[in-house]
This record gives C-alpha cells, sequence and structure tokens, in this order.
C-alpha cells in the first residue's frame, strides 16, 4: 500500500472513530450523569447522560462524558425547564421564589407593562430565569382616563400604588370603571401597538377587574391590534368565579373567544380554574381539533390572593355570586386571621391594596381534575410581598403573600404523584405546552425551549419525583419557604440554583419579539366602519378589507 493510500486509510479511520465515540472524548461545559432525561415532545424517557455546551444541550447519551461541572443525578429526573406565564412583579425577591421552584422562563401575560422597549432595557442582566412581558391594557387605561404620567416602564410591581394614584385625582378608578369613546379607544390601542411593535408578547388584560370600563367593542378593538401581529391576547377574564346567569363565568369566555376565533389570532385563557372551567375546557379542546392556537392555565390551589379592594372581594360578588360569607373564606396573611365582613368594609376603606387569600371551597374537588387536563399549563399568578422593600438577598420566612409564589410547580407535581397522573403529562403541563403555545404565536426562543432534545436551549430542571413538594404555606414564616426535592436549576446552560441554593447568577435572557421599525396601528373609526360594511354608493357591499 502506498504512502498516500495510507494517509486516506488512517483519516478514514480517524473518521469513523470520532464518529463512534464523540461523546467520550469531548468535553462538556456541564455534564448530568445517570439521570431519568424526561422529554414530553417526544415522550422520550430513560437513563442517560447529558451534555451542555455553550448554553445547549449538545448531547443526551449512554456513553461516559466529562465536563469542567458533574451532577450526579441518579435516580433523579432531568425535565426540561418550567415555563410559567403569569408572574407578576419584577421584584427579584419574588423571582428569586419561582425559580427556585424550578421555574426557567418568567413571563407576565396578564397584567404585562407598558414601554416596553425600556422596561425590557431595564432588566437586562438581571433575572436568573429568562424573562419577558406583554403590553398591559391596563396601564394603557390608567394613562388615557386617569391622565397618569407612565413615560417611563412599568410593571406589576407598579400596579398597587398606580391604582391608588388613579383615584388621588377625583375619587374615581377611571381604569376600570369609565366607559372608553371611540377616541380613547383609539388613544388606547395605539398605545398597545406601539408596545406591540416594541416586541411585547401579546396583549395582556385584566377585564375582570374592569368590567365595569371596558366596552365589548373596546375588547374587540385591544385584540385586533394584537391580531395585527399575529399575537395572543391573555386575559383574566370579565366574570372570572361568577356562578350565577346572567353573568356566568363561560359568558366572559365566550367574548374573547368569539373575537379571537373571528381574528384568528391565539388566546391564553388564564387561571381557568373556577366556576365553569369544565365548559371552557371543553370548548378549547374542540378549537384546538380545528387547529386555533388556544390553551389555559391554572394553579393548584383553592384560594387567591389580590388586593383587597378588588371588585371580586365585594360583598356582591362574595355573598351574591358565591355565597360565601367573609369569615370563612377571606384570609388576612398579615394578621394571620380570617376576616368578618366588618373588618374587611374597614380594612378596604382605608388599606385597599393590601395583598389578602381568597378561598373558594369547591376549588378543593376541582383540582384533582385540572391536573389531568390536556393543554392545561401550570402557571402560578405570583404575586408581590406585602412589603415592597425586600429583595434578593430577603429570607424567604419574611414574604407575606399567597404560597403559591413559591410552591405552585412542586405542589402539582406533589398532587400529580399523589394521584396517580402519569409524569410525563405533568412536565408537558409545567413545560412542553406553553412552549409549544407560544412557539406556535412565534416566538422563536419558545420553540427551543420546553424540550429535553439536542440542539435546544439548556433551561433544565432537576427533581426527586419520588419528594419533590412545595415547602410553603398559609401560615405565616411559610409562605415563600422554598420546595423539597428539587435540588438544581439550569437556565441558558448556567446553574442558577445548585444543591437547593441559589447561587447568585443572572443567567435569563428577554423571551421577546424583533422590534419592528413601523407600526401597525389602524385606528376605528365610523366612516371606515360604515364604508366597510354598509351599502355604498354603488348599491353594494363592499368586500372586507383583510
Amino acid at each position: 500500500m502506498s504512502g498516500k493510500n495510507v494517509q486516506i486509510v488512517l483519516f478514514v479511520v480517524a473518521i469513523l472513530l470520532a464518529g463512534i465515540v464523540p461523546a467520550g472524548a469531548q468535553d462538556y461545559d456541564i455534564v448530568i450523569m445517570g439521570g431519568r432525561v424526561m422529554d414530553p415532545e417526544r415522550m422520550f424517557d430513560a437513563v442517560r447522560n447529558v451534555g451542555v455546551r455553550d448554553g445547549r444541550i449538545a448531547v443526551i447519551t449512554e456513553a461516559a462524558i466529562t465536563g469542567r461541572e458533574t451532577v450526579d443525578a441518579t435516580g433523579l429526573v432531568v425535565a426540561p425547564g418550567f415555563i410559567d406565564t403569569h408572574v407578576h412583579s419584577s421584584n427579584k425577591f419574588n423571582i428569586k421564589m419561582v425559580m427556585m421552584d424550578g421555574v426557567t422562563s418568567a413571563m407576565d401575560f396578564e397584567a404585562g407593562a407598558l414601554n416596553v422597549g425600556q422596561w425590557y432595557d431595564r432588566e437586562a442582566g438581571r433575572w436568573p430565569t429568562n424573562f419577558g412581558t406583554c403590553t398591559s391594557h391596563e396601564m394603557a387605561r390608567m394613562k388615557v382616563h386617569d391622565g397618569l404620567d407612565i413615560s417611563g416602564p412599568v410593571d406589576a410591581s407598579d400596579m398597587i400604588d398606580m391604582r391608588a394614584e388613579s383615584l388621588a385625582a377625583d375619587g374615581i378608578p377611571g381604569w376600570s370603571v369609565t366607559v372608553s369613546n371611540l377616541d380613547q379607544i383609539n388613544q388606547i390601542t395605539q398605545l398597545l401597538d406601539e408596545d406591540l411593535r416594541q416586541g411585547a408578547l401579546c396583549v395582556g388584560n385584566t377585564v375582570g377587574y374592569a368590567s365595569k370600563g371596558i366596552s365589548t367593542y373596546e375588547m374587540f378593538e385591544a385584540q385586533r391590534a394584537g391580531a395585527r401581529y399575529g399575537r395572543a391576547t391573555a386575559l383574566h377574564s370579565r366574570f372570572h368565579t361568577s356562578s350565577k346567569p346572567p353573568n356566568e363565568a363561560q359568558l366572559g369566555f365566550a367574548e374573547v373567544f368569539t373575537n379571537a376565533v373571528l381574528l384568528k389570532a391565539p388566546l391564553l385563557y388564564m387561571h381557568n380554574n373556577d366556576y365553569g372551567w369544565w365548559e371552557i375546557e371543553e370548548k378549547l379542546q374542540m378549537a384546538r381539533e380545528m387547529d386555533l392556537n388556544m390553551w389555559s392555565e391554572y394553579y393548584p390551589y383553592a384560594a387567591g390572593s389580590s388586593a383587597i379592594g378588588a371588585d371580586g372581594y365585594k360583598p356582591e360578588a362574595v355573598e351574591g355570586m358565591l355565597g360565601l360569607k367573609y369569615e370563612d373564606m377571606m384570609y388576612d396573611p398579615a394578621q394571620d386571621k380570617y376576616l368578618t365582613k366588618e373588618e374587611y368594609l374597614q380594612i378596604v376603606e382605608v388599606d385597599p391594596s393590601r395583598i389578602v387569600v381568597g378561598f373558594n371551597p369547591p376549588r378543593l374537588e376541582w383540582m384533582k381534575h385540572w391536573l389531568r387536563m390536556p393543554h392545561m399549563v401550570v402557571a402560578a399568578d405570583s404575586m408581590w410581598s406585602t412589603d415592597t422593600s425586600q429583595n434578593w438577598d430577603t429570607d424567604p420566612a419574611e414574604y407575606v403573600g399567597h404560597p403559591r409564589t413559591s410552591g405552585t410547580h412542586t405542589k402539582s407535581l406533589r398532587m400529580a404523584r399523589e394521584g396517580g397522573v402519569p409524569l410525563m403529562f405533568t412536565l408537558a403541563q409545567l413545560s412542553y405546552w406553553s412552549a409549544r403555545h407560544l412557539g406556535d404565536t412565534g416566538i422563536e426562543a419558545m420553540k427551543v425551549r420546553g424540550r429535553m432534545q439536542e440542539g435546544m436551549v439548556a433551561d433544565i430542571t432537576i427533581f426527586d419525583s419520588e419528594t419533590v413538594a412545595e415547602g410553603s404555606d398559609y401560615k405565616p414564616g411559610m409562605n415563600g419557604l422554598p420546595p423539597r426535592g428539587l435540588p438544581h436549576v439550569i437556565v441558558n446552560g448556567r446553574f442558577v440554583k445548585r444543591d437547593g441554593q441559589a447561587t447568585d447568577v443572572m443567567a435569563g435572557q428577554p423571551i421577546r419579539f424583533p422590534v419592528e421599525e413601523n407600526g401597525r396601528y389602524v385606528p376605528a373609526s365610523t366612516e371606515q366602519w360604515l364604508n366597510d360594511f354598509s351599502l355604498v354608493d354603488s348599491g353594494a357591499v363592499r368586500p372586507r378589507p383583510e
């Protein structure tokens, strides 16, 4: 054999050997050894080693591999990081609790933010998790109806103060009770459009808190603003929790569902964890069978939480629509006691922004069914602490609020385990279905998350399926305690939680649509409407413009 042929043979052998043993021959940034790797998209479930390089899952293999950092995951589940579309507040004390619960992407699809471009600039490099926000219908209404000077970035962290400010001038919360005329609708939708141009993930809507002010036509125009970009509307619906005609909760769903279908737009129906959820879930499943991009959320608690001044805590709602007594449902974490109606009325008069917990006993029976609902994703509705001065280094025992902020995802895992729900199904609720639906709206960052596959972003949560559980409770001192049985969280290929402790690494990246040069705002006008939908001079109705 000639020297040249020998060189060729050796070259081919080298290539073959490289193909046979690439995993063992390479070092990785992080190696996760011997864990039960689970991927809800491909239904993959096997013990494997995982190599992470440059923020991506580089290899999933049975071969031995080495890396700069190694985790022994024997007996642990290696899962796609949890994705939560209902995280309020950019306060890092709260975000830290969310991350400790296994969340790798935390976004606010309900309350949202205003001046979204500035918001993303401000938050860059300050999150352990990936982060994102929608534009806020409520805050746009505050600017238009209450005259609030909102020139900088604001989000749910500012909402309670902004609601108080809206009352200061004339005693009227214009954002929640004032019905917009056509000019005001246009001002509001123009604000929404500008945020969408700047990359907002959706139109976030809290019509459940402004049912007297937001007309059905304003809602239609707000959804249309998002639909022009192909983006979702996500909302707390108009009649949420209402159980009696003529304002059943399902009618609030019907309003936004009809708009979304006609606008060919995605829809995220938020915390569908109250009366009428079964009818709404049936209709959402039928919608998906028609290839409509629609899904819902739940959190596994029998209680909700909001400011004590919220409409849902007023006597006509509690005693009328729900048929409950205050002393059976309204818990004040700050005092560690249930409130009587008289105590409620006293507090709401002097401190309407106090965060309280409201129990709804029927949820105890419903929760076991939510754990088994396809495409009903887990989302915490995480709330800020009653003490907004708390920060990243604050002891979690000092958090005062709803335990869902720190325990939603691990409680879902525990309840599913105890209820015999397949773990793969629960992981789909925690990660994959959110990633899939959000990716289908066009969010590129979500198309490479929510999956344990080679080439995907290394957002990974590692936990013990037999012991994982929430550590928090409603009792004072326990509201914010971290979970049990979830030792490691990796975001973009970096540990943000290692051996049960936060690493203080701000590894989060923005989840955002690309900024567009020009907006897509189209004002509504009577003249244009008549031109589009009524008889014109020729005696015919013109076809509706696309």
